[in-house]
């Protein structure tokens, strides 16, 4: 009966999913919803299903997953992987990429490191103990590398059926179309926003923005996130916006940023780079529950 007994418990633990038990962090950059699992030196990448059972867990919902991988890079911490909460990848995160820097420099008398994603290298800095700065590399206005389905000449005045504004398309490590309006709440964008992530003019779907500019250096602002759905704040979305705004000679280089989540600071600098800094807040640390992924392949 004791041998017995021994093998039922080790049976389950010998077909463990390789994620039970994982640890993980649960951050927030204005609300953004951010998990960090870190799996440098784990092989294997995750399934979309893998994915959304994580999100499944207690208190665990989240608007962006980043998945923590061995540097590609010389001079990177890690390589990330940024899933949406649909199970599908995202090139940028920007409050993402915040919680991820903070998350490596605590600890640490660092004020500075560099993390990869598949669409650049990211230069993080620590600005205070809860506030981080990350470069998020240069703007892209060319229709196709935003990317569009077709050639359009002015990407910075798109028009769409669903909404009586010019849209600028801008592509800040994700695809973004950002609307300028008079009144953000004369629009549905729980309605437009699915929509319009989902147009034929852009095939790998795309962020939709409503902006309203309060002054030279202040612009409010609410995000439809590709992939997640209305968010409280998105860090490439705010990027985009001021990034737009600058060029139709709306604001300044350098704004800050209202969302529903708070204010992130956004600069264009003279050498085209776009440097997004705010603040990050830890919820909690636990451990991914083995049953979440009972029916998920290893």
């Amino acid at each position: 009966m004791a041998a017995a007994f021994s093998y039922m418990k080790l049976e389950p633990e010998m077909n463990m999913h390789p994620l039970a038990s994982r640890p993980v962090l649960k951050m927030n950059g204005l609300g953004n919803e951010i998990l960090i699992l870190d799996l440098r030196g784990a092989p294997g990448d995750l399934s979309p299903a893998a994915v959304k059972a994580i999100g499944r867990g207690d208190r665990l919902g989240f608007d962006q997953l980043m998945v923590l991988r061995d540097p590609r890079s010389s001079g990177t911490e890690a390589y990330v992987q940024i899933y949406n909460s649909d199970g599908s990848e995202a090139g940028a995160c920007g409050n993402g990429a915040r919680c991820v820097a903070w998350k490596l420099l605590r600890g640490t008398n660092r004020e500075m490191l560099k993390i990869e994603t598949s669409a650049s290298v990211l230069e993080c800095r620590r600005q205070g103990e809860w506030s981080i700065s990350v470069d998020m590399g240069k703007a892209r206005f060319f229709w196709r590398n935003i990317p569009l389905a077709k050639p359009v000449e002015d990407t910075g005045a798109i028009r769409f059926d669903e909404m009586p504004v010019p849209a600028a398309a801008i592509n800040v490590g994700n695809p973004h179309a950002v609307f300028f309006v008079g009144d953000l709440d004369a629009y549905d964008l729980a309605t437009i926003g699915p929509k319009l992530e989902h147009h034929s003019l852009f095939p790998e779907r795309t962020n939709i923005t409503l902006a309203r500019i309060e002054s030279r250096d202040h612009i409010t602002a609410k995000v439809w996130e590709r992939g997640a759905g209305l968010t409280r704040a998105c860090g490439s979305a705010a990027c985009a916006t001021l990034v737009a705004a600058a060029r139709k000679a709306l604001a300044e280089r350098a704004a800050k940023v209202s969302l529903p989540g708070g204010d992130l600071h956004v600069t264009w600098r003279e050498d085209a780079h776009v440097v997004l800094t705010g603040p990050v807040e830890l919820e909690f640390e636990t451990e991914l529950d083995p049953l979440l992924f009972e029916d998920v392949a290893a």
